[in-house]
This record gives structure tokens, C-alpha cells and sequence, in this order.
């Protein structure tokens, strides 16, 4: 198809931009229109999908039969199937008369199903006849009908993340998707959004009967660089805004601002990948759990290497060493206070305040009445390197565990057992049976 093709089709349907990907996706509307082939329209939310479907039906032997768009999301799961396929009288509560549905009204013409990753599963099998058989048989009925239609399906889900979770019919799926159409998201074609903001605010100039807003050249860019979540729907939105509010019809960066979401213009430095979730270097999806759980093992990685750190200076009668980095870190701690150094090389480090004290000693929160000494530090330098050891064995002891938590369960409720199964989540048989199991008479 030639660039002049393009531009023909582009101005019939009111089609602005020329970015290569939008381009080649007129191109891939235009040659498949004239089939009968099924289409599938991927899309984020607002980016145009449904002028494909419109450039399909004009452009294909369908075209003076009858065009219907329909948004799968906004029927409810009980009427679905009666607005697709009809009903008979009497069918269901309300059916006082026979309906014809969707596909038996535009037979011979084009349907075009908009968001087909809500339709619910039940729906999906029938639409799935339809493609096949082109049967279908309506609500209430046993009689099986014929129909001629064109299926043009949109999504802005991805249908095989759908179907993995058990949503989406895979035989469905690739029966749509016969041929794919991915339109561009705003974002991807940089150079078109102050084009379509041109035309919007022409459009919205006339309509309102005002001057059109034109933007200074700071605020072209700055309108470049936002990402438009809500693609063409929300670049539309914020010209007209602009058209109704502003008094000065030029607008700068910072007036311009006033439209933008804040939260929605920062492009931070991490990878997505293509189902949306973050991603490493590699490449290796992370979900927001998995990111969850690596900022917290990163963050006691780094303690246990701090607290290590602390003891080898001071079992190493480096106390001044230990001292600073310990006022340099002491944002990571809650509750700890250093004395100063008092010169006692048995005892290198030590709380503030009383003897006491309940503030929480970094180095040995086990003992804080000052017999500690520099074997101390050597046992719990040794107890820290063991860290990860010592957790995978009490990780993997579920027997002690399980002991640890009756033992403590009898003693809260003063060994009732009747309060403490309770309180453990499991029948009072059951205590007895482990009562018996771990020779616990009585915590």
C-alpha cells in the first residue's frame, strides 16, 4: 500500500499522526478488510481502537450491511447472552416477548465486540459456535439459527495472561486471533500528540466559539514528555479543559502543568516487561511480591554485614572504628546509644545511660550488665556469620516449632487446655493427642 493510500484512508476517518507503527497498522486494517477473516485489535485503553474496526467494515464487502459496536465490559453477566443472541417469551423473568439478538440483526454486516476479555466464559463457548458454524441458538430456545457476521474483537488485556489464570478460552483466543492488529499507545508516537492537540483545540475552539490555545515551545515539550496513561481519550480531555479555563489563549510549561497529573509524568528508570510487571537486567520478571521480598532480605543482608562489621572492630580493639560507623548507621537502629570510649580494653563498647537501661545494645542485646568481654564479641561475630545456617535448620524444624508454640500457649492460658487449643487454632482432641505426642503434661 502506498504512503498516499495511507493518507487517503487516514482523512476518511479522521485518523491523525505518522508514526511508522500506526502507519503499518492502517496498512494491516486496509489489506485484511476485504476478507472475512476474524481480527483482533489489541490496544491500551483509549488509544483508537475502534476506528480499526470501523476502517475494516468500511473498506470490506460488508460495508452496506449493518455495523454494531459493542462493549463486552459494560453488559452485565446475566443479560450478556440475551443482548448477543436473543431470547424467546418467557425465557426468564422479564422476557415478556421474544428478542431478536446482536448477531441475528446484523446478519450479513459486522460486529464489533470491544473489551472481549470480560465476556464471561459461558458466553465465550457460544461465540466460539459462532466463529466456528456461524450457529447460534437463542435464550430459551432449542432451535439452532444461521448467521452471516464479521467478528472484529478488541482488547486492552493481554488475552493469554487471561487465559493462563483460567479466564479467557484458549480455543477462543486463537480463534480471534486470526489476524492481530496492535495499535500504538499515545507514548509510542512521540511526534503525533501535538498534532492531535492541534486539532483538538481547533475542534473545541469552534464548538465553544473561541480563540484555539496554542502552546510555547517549552510547553510542546513538556507535553511530549508526558506519558498520557489514558492515551488519545486524556490528551482529548486536557485540550478541551484548556479551551473552556484558560484566559490567555498561548500557554506556557507551568500553566500547562496545571493539567498534567504529577504522579503520572515521571519516567523512572525500570524495565517493564511485556505482561507489566518489573523486571531485572536479565530480563527475569519480578512480581510486586517478589520485589517485596528482595528489598527485605537486601536490607538484613546488609544489616547482618553491618552488625559483623561492628563486632570485628571492636573484637579487634578498634573501638573509636566501631564507635563512628556505628553514629554514621544509627538511622538503621531504634533505641541504641554508644558511651564513649572509657579506655577499658575488656569492655570496648558499651550502653549510655543506667546499667539498666532498656535501650536496645546492637552488639549483645542479650546482656547489658557489663560482664561482657572481647570472647563475647568473638561468640557473637561467630553467631552472625552462622546466621543463615541456624535459620535454615530452625526453618526446617516444624517438630520444635510446633512444641514451642503449645509450651507457650499452656502457659498464657494457665495450662486450660480448652483456651490454649483455642488460641492455636485447633481442637482440643487435637492438643491432647500432641500433648501426648511431645510428653508435655503441663508447660
Amino acid at each position: 500500500m502506498t504512503p498516499s493510500e495511507i493518507q487517503s484512508i487516514k482523512q476518511r476517518f479522521g485518523i491523525i499522526g505518522n508514526a511508522p507503527s500506526l502507519n503499518y497498522a492502517i496498512q494491516v486494517a486496509a489489506q485484511v478488510a476485504p476478507t472475512d477473516m476474524t481480527v483482533l485489535i489489541t490496544g491500551e485503553s483509549g488509544s483508537g481502537k475502534e476506528s480499526f474496526s470501523k476502517i475494516i467494515h468500511a473498506l470490506s464487502p460488508r460495508k452496506h450491511g449493518q455495523f454494531i459496536a459493542i462493549n463486552c465490559g459494560a453488559i452485565p453477566e446475566g443479560t450478556i447472552d440475551s443482548e448477543l443472541f436473543g431470547h424467546e417469551k418467557g425465557s426468564f423473568t422479564g422476557a415478556q416477548e421474544a428478542r431478536k439478538g446482536y448477531f441475528e440483526v446484523t446478519n450479513g454486516g459486522t460486529i464489533f465486540l470491544d473489551e472481549i476479555g470480560e465476556m464471561p466464559l459461558g458466553t465465550q463457548a457460544r461465540l466460539l459456535r459462532v466463529l466456528e458454524n456461524g450457529e447460534f441458538i437463542r435464550v430459551g430456545s432449542s432451535k439452532v439459527q444461521k448467521t452471516d457476521v464479521r467478528v472484529v474483537a478488541a482488547t486492552n488485556v493481554n488475552l493469554l495472561d487471561a487465559v493462563r489464570e483460567g479466564r479467557f478460552r484458549e480455543d477462543l483466543y486463537y480463534r480471534l486471533n486470526t489476524v492481530p492488529i496492535a495499535v500504538p499507545p499515545l507514548r509510542e508516537r512521540n511526534d503525533d500528540i501535538y498534532l492531535l492537540f492541534r486539532k483538538f483545540a481547533t475542534d473545541f475552539a469552534d464548538r465553544y466559539r473561541v480563540k484555539p490555545i496554542s502552546l510555547t515551545p517549552d510547553a510542546v515539550q513538556e507535553l511530549q514528555r508526558f506519558r498520557f496513561p489514558g492515551n488519545i481519550r486524556q490528551l482529548k480531555n486536557v485540550a478541551e479543559q484548556m479551551s473552556v479555563l484558560e484566559t490567555e489563549r498561548e500557554v506556557d510549561a507551568r500553566r500547562l502543568r496545571n493539567y498534567l497529573p504529577a504522579d503520572q509524568s515521571s519516567r523512572l528508570p525500570m524495565l517493564v516487561s511485556a505482561a507489566g510487571s518489573a523486571t531485572d537486567g536479565a530480563g527475569n520478571a519480578y512480581s510486586e511480591r517478589d520485589l517485596l521480598y528482595k528489598v527485605l532480605f537486601d536490607m538484613r543482608r546488609d544489616m547482618t554485614d553491618l552488625k559483623k562489621l561492628v563486632l570485628d572492630l571492636a573484637g579487634g580493639q578498634r573501638p573509636h572504628e566501631a564507635q563512628e560507623l556505628l553514629r554514621q548507621n544509627s538511622h538503621l537502629f531504634t533505641n541504641v546509644s554508644v558511651a564513649p570510649y572509657d579506655g577499658n580494653p575488656a569492655r570496648p563498647l558499651r550502653p549510655a545511660g543506667p546499667e539498666n537501661s532498656p535501650a536496645e545494645y546492637i552488639l549483645n542485646p542479650r546482656d547489658l550488665s557489663g560482664d561482657d568481654d572481647a570472647a563475647d564479641y568473638e561468640e557473637e561475630a561467630q553467631r552472625v556469620e552462622d546466621i543463615p545456617h541456624e535459620t535454615e535448620e530452625e526453618t526446617l524444624s516444624l517438630e520444635a516449632k510446633e512444641k514451642e508454640m503449645i509450651i507457650k500457649a499452656l502457659k498464657k492460658h494457665n495450662n486450660k487446655r480448652k483456651y490454649a487449643a483455642h488460641d492455636l487454632g485447633i481442637s482440643e482432641r487435637t492438643l491432647y493427642r500432641k500433648l501426648k505426642q511431645y510428653d508435655l503434661e503441663q508447660a
